[in-house]
């Protein structure tokens, strides 16, 4: 007698789930998957262009060898005012750019313990990095 109850209760049970899995098979009554663009809340894919890292180092004193190649760098520029210091910086960077990458270029992914000193000179703002070594990267934007 357990037999014919069993048997309706799957045959029941088959033909609840029919309708969903025939919704789920390519031309079934839910055949369009994707929503339409209007019905999206999210807002449109956006990309920001790199630019100059805010200061996030903690405050030191610019060593006169890096002073001294970034007055260098200022006069082959055609600076001929005094820089004077605004602020300078230890930093860390995430990578050999310094914090100030060109678009297009590859750049080394490592940590690169480094220095942010940014000077005036003749009313313009110059922002320079250094990596482990003296030589002065100016980041121009």
């Amino acid at each position: 007698m357990r037999r014919p109850i069993i048997a309706m209760t799957l045959a029941v049970g088959a033909l609840a789930l029919a309708p969903v899995l025939a919704a789920c098979t390519p031309g079934g009554s839910m055949s369009d998957p994707t929503p339409s663009a209007s019905a999206t809340s999210r807002p449109p894919f956006q990309t920001a262009t790199p630019g100059p890292i805010a200061p996030t180092g903690t405050p030191v004193a610019v060593p006169p060898a890096r002073w001294d190649a970034l007055v260098a760098d200022l006069g082959a520029r055609g600076v001929t005012a005094t820089p004077e210091l605004v602020s300078a910086e230890a930093v860390t960077f995430s990578d050999s750019s310094l914090g100030c990458a060109t678009p297009g270029q590859s750049y080394t992914q490592a940590l690169v313990d480094g220095m942010r000193v940014v000077v005036t000179a003749g009313g313009e703002t110059y922002d320079y990095r250094f990596g482990t070594g003296d030589d002065p990267l100016l980041c121009t934007r």
